[in-house]
């Protein structure tokens, strides 16, 4: 992927993967899907995210795992943060 390196993660209380500090330190760019992400990992890591970009990809969170409709759209809009994904 061009050199980056991603991880995937849940803000809400049953993700099966839970955001962690950790995951925060490492990141250097946050993409989440709807706003209420945004929000809640303000509430959680509000210090662990200063100087650290957050952006909303605005793509409705229901979609079901790995859904064809879903790669298309975060193929069309992670590109604008971090460059190319060929």
């Amino acid at each position: 992927m061009n050199g980056h390196q991603a991880r995937s993660a849940g803000t809400a209380p049953n993700a099966r993967i839970k955001v962690t500090a950790g995951q925060v330190g490492w990141a250097d760019i946050i993409l989440v899907m709807e706003r209420k992400h945004v929000r809640r990992l303000q509430e959680k890591f509000g210090r662990a995210l200063m100087g650290k970009p957050v952006h909303c990809l605005d793509i409705s969170d229901d979609y079901p795992f790995m859904d064809a409709e879903l790669i298309e759209l975060l193929r069309s809009r992670v590109p604008d943060y971090i460059g190319d994904l060929s």
